[in-house]
């Protein structure tokens, strides 16, 4: 069985390549020119890497035809970070990769479809976020993200494919960006160094990245589920005050972060969490709640801190 992952090099991306090589699976990579490949150095000559943008149809055919997978996981995405800006480079990247990809795959026959969504698709809501909730995104990343969930749902649907969008949360853990909360907040107080953040009412579903990985290898093995979406989150909402005052206290080397030290580079919704009762049903389980997870995280993170510069 062949498997491809697109956004290879990214951090959940990265995490499942290490999951399937080391669960001994055939891995072909789609990576680009300029893809930092800092999570995936040590184990590059387990997979077959090709070098493809995904908004070139050409070139994503012609690789699709060579590898034939039959297994697709589908990480790619540009415009989560707030570097990645431009409408036109965001919707090319999200909604026009993810059309080339499908449409490729089709071409050739698959027996999965995993496509990433996420729950900027949801925008603001007042009750937890459910996949049959109207998408109502802010910003170009969110309509991006959602364009591509509808487009796969619609192929699925019409051409009774094996399709299925997972819509991530907060996912953390080994190999987690530099750039995000909870590992700048680690190699900080780990160097002694005291977190300068901005608010500590942001609120987030934080979910360990060995859950996520878990959900992406269950799904597959379940019957043909086209044009289902499925949240993947822990169900517990947490604000940014707790998850650092929990990561603070297992570390316990007496440094604090200093709050309002940091902007705060964009409005806040004070709900922000999965209904995860759909995976639920279809056999997902959290295995680590938030301090376990932060423990591993931390553990992973004192013994790998020559990552984090």
């Amino acid at each position: 069985m062949k498997i491809l992952v697109t956004g290879a090099t990214g951090f959940v991306g990265a995490c499942l390549v290490r999951r399937l090589v080391s669960s001994g699976h055939k891995v072909d990579i789609f990576t680009r020119k300029q893809s930092n490949k800092w999570r995936l150095a040590d184990i590059l000559q387990h997979v077959t890497e090709h070098q493809v943008e995904l908004c070139d149809s050409m070139s994503v055919q012609k690789s699709i035809n060579k590898i034939r997978p039959n297994i697709i996981y589908h990480l790619a995405t540009y415009g989560g970070f707030a570097f990645q800006q431009g409408t036109k480079n965001i919707m090319e990247a999200n909604f026009m990769g993810t059309v080339n990809l499908l449409q490729a795959c089709e071409i050739v026959g698959f027996d999965y479809f995993v496509n990433t969504g996420s729950s900027s698709e949801y925008g603001s809501k007042q009750e937890p976020m459910k996949e049959s909730d109207v998408p109502m995104p802010v910003g170009d990343y969110g309509v991006s993200k959602v364009a591509a969930t509808l487009f796969c749902q619609s192929e699925a649907v019409v051409k009774s494919l094996p399709i299925v969008t997972l819509r991530l949360f907060s996912p953390y853990g080994n190999w987690d960006d530099p750039k995000r909360l909870i590992p700048y907040v680690i190699k900080s107080l780990l160097r002694g160094e005291a977190p300068q953040l901005s608010t500590p009412n942001s609120v987030r579903d934080y979910i360990y990245i060995d859950d996520v990985l878990d959900f992406y290898q269950l799904i597959v093995n379940k019957p043909a589920l086209g044009g289902n979406i499925f949240n993947v989150g822990s169900g517990v909402q947490h604000s940014i005050g707790d998850v650092v005052a929990m990561i603070t206290q297992i570390i316990g080397n007496g440094v604090e972060p200093i709050w309002g030290a940091a902007e705060q580079k964009r409005p806040e919704s004070s709900l922000w969490v999965a209904d995860i009762a759909k995976a639920n049903r279809a056999g997902f389980g959290i295995q680590s709640d938030l301090e376990a997870g932060l423990c591993k995280t931390i553990s992973w993170m004192k013994e790998n801190l020559d990552l984090y510069p």
